[in-house]
């Protein structure tokens, strides 16, 4: 538990420095509304997660293999830094036209929302981990229940929603390169993952037949 609490402790201020110095300003509302999402997301992971899987949470890239490591660090690179330090340069340099305020804070709403529904994935399954693996030494097994009932990744899908709409809350266009990039591979994971979790766990072929849309219903 405290080497998660560290953990996320440096990943906000690694957060706010990539904001705030590629901006060059601090007097940016957006930009703190987004870290009190954030933090807010984060405390409460620490309240009502169990133990156990913030502990593997933490583990960050203990037992996965190299090709998953490097694709998710990709996607995170481009998600996080990425995303957040063009934003910031935008905000510096006028890039990108002004959005209207409306827009922004819909789309900071929507940030909300999408994480909202990426940490339901995380409370009602307890093998959420950062790595794809199966965890037999903690009785790994399906779960179909709360968001999995409609799609079968929807942390991932919580987590693209949120990133696609992040740059327009911070307001700026250039942002989205990064998050489109960003959200392109980590679909990519999500058909990756897919392939050891039906190889490699119990029951999970027949939950695709079951649950048929991987990250958007009616669509994929």
């Amino acid at each position: 538990m405290l080497l998660a609490a560290l953990e996320t402790a440096i990943l906000v201020v690694f957060l706010g420095a990539a904001l705030f110095l590629s901006a060059g300003r601090v007097d940016w509302p957006m930009a703190w509304a987004f870290m009190g999402v954030w933090l807010a997301f984060s405390a409460l992971g620490f309240l009502v997660l169990s133990r156990a899987l913030i502990v593997e949470r933490g583990r960050l890239v203990a037992g996965g293999e190299r090709s998953d490591l490097l694709l998710a660090s990709s996607f995170a690179v481009l998600l996080y830094p990425g995303t957040l330090i063009t934003c910031g340069l935008d905000t510096r340099f006028a890039w990108s036209p002004p959005l209207p305020e409306i827009a922004q804070l819909l789309a900071l709403g929507l940030f909300a929302v999408g994480y909202a529904f990426a940490f339901w994935a995380m409370y009602v399954n307890p093998f959420f981990s950062t790595v794809v693996r199966i965890q037999a030494e903690r009785g790994h097994r399906l779960v179909d229940q709360g968001p999995y009932r409609f799609v079968r990744h929807p942390g991932y899908a919580g987590a693209m929603a949120a990133h696609l709409v992040l740059p327009i809350a911070l307001d700026s266009l250039w942002g989205l390169v990064p998050a489109v990039l960003g959200s392109v591979l980590l679909a990519a994971r999500s058909v990756r993952e897919e392939r050891t979790l039906e190889r490699e766990l119990a029951g999970y072929s027949a939950y695709i037949l079951r649950v048929r849309w991987r990250l958007l219903p009616g669509i994929w």
